[in-house]
């Protein structure tokens, strides 16, 4: 079996990430050919530490100038997406983008019809509709074990931002950072995976009095297609430890899914208890999916379409307005109810 070759751009969390922790699971059936980083001594250090020797540079246009390659994996800030996939599809080069998409709605359209006009895989790094504890949550939503579904809590709320381990110069920048853009679109694409189409926006949210810097505060409802609403806390001020959670109220009781993996549920007199998730088992990561997919098999991704629909979302809770803005006009298709099944 012939390997695809990958080239990994950025090397921030998740480029690190995938040299260290998920191309060597791999290594049977793709080849990491090519690795650029704008930091030349972050670079080295990390392939290094990786025990790797794949072509180095620090300008991904003369990467992806001199390379072959089967895929390429954008880990770059937002402002770089657009950019770094359009040269790759003008190349004839697959795809692999972290979130979010782009970083306007006319970058992340452009991405969509770029990609479709390359005919090459497209996918977006999201997981967590994949994630043990989702899948769960859905099959017990899918049971009505609390009910008709009445009412939905999300919180995004930090003790700070950046979190610790999370510093770089674009993180905290109203352009390309904040918490919004950077975890609440992990959720919103959830949603509109796991609930159905998030269909109208009202958003009250709050800047420092710098105005490079990302938001502080949000208050908003997320109204979905059958009118069951999602109250939206975020904060970056929270006391105690983080809460990144979704709570689920029903006529029968709560499902909770707390800090990205945790599923409780309770009764409509019993407290939440927590839900085991270990008898499930994940199609993630999604890197294992795309080379199925690369491979000429099955597999399950999310594709430029569910990251426009997810990013249509995220620009609208960027904006304050005193009422409802209906987005429906804005959203591509029906594509972001089951993910995307690709078979080459």
């Amino acid at each position: 079996m012939n390997k695809q070759k990958m080239a990994v751009i950025g090397l921030g969390h998740m480029g690190r990430h995938m040299i260290h922790r998920l191309l060597p699971q791999y290594t049977e059936k793709i080849e990491l050919v090519a690795v650029c980083d704008s930091d030349e001594s972050s670079l080295l250090r990390e392939v290094a530490e990786a025990g790797i020797g794949p072509r180095l540079y620090t300008d991904y246009c003369q990467l992806l100038d001199e390379v072959t390659l089967d895929l390429v994996y954008i880990a770059v800030p937002p402002s770089l997406h657009y950019d770094v996939a359009r040269i790759a599809f003008e190349k004839g080069i697959h795809v692999f983008c972290e979130k979010p998409l782009a970083n306007s709605l006319t970058e992340a359209r452009s991405l969509v019809e770029l990609a479709e006009k390359a005919n090459r895989l497209h996918a977006v790094h999201f997981s967590l509709p994949l994630d043990p504890a989702v899948l769960k949550l859905q099959g017990l939503l899918e049971e009505q074990v609390i009910g008709q579904i009445q009412s939905m809590d999300l919180y995004l709320e930090f003790p700070q931002w950046p979190r610790a381990w999370q510093q770089n110069p674009w993180i905290t920048s109203r352009q390309q950072g904040g918490y919004l853009l950077e975890v609440g679109i992990h959720w919103i694409q959830m949603i509109q995976q796991v609930f159905g189409p998030i269909t109208h926006v009202k958003s009250e949210i709050e800047f420092p009095p710098d105005s490079n810097q990302s938001e502080s505060r949000v208050q908003a409802v997320l109204r979905l297609h059958n009118d069951i609403e999602i109250r939206l806390s975020g904060t970056d001020q929270r006391e105690g430890d983080e809460r990144v959670s979704l709570v689920v109220h029903g006529e029968e009781g709560t499902l909770a899914l707390e800090n990205w993996c945790n599923l409780y549920r309770s009764g409509k007199d019993t407290h939440l208890q927590s839900v085991p998730v270990d008898d499930l088992v994940s199609p993630l990561p999604i890197l294992k999916q795309i080379i199925q997919i690369l491979h000429g098999e099955s597999g399950l991704i999310y594709d430029f379409y569910d990251g426009y629909n997810a990013q249509v979302i995220l620009e609208a809770l960027r904006k304050s307005g005193e009422g409802f803005t209906d987005v429906r006009p804005h959203l591509m298709g029906d594509r972001q109810e089951v993910g995307f099944i690709v078979t080459p």
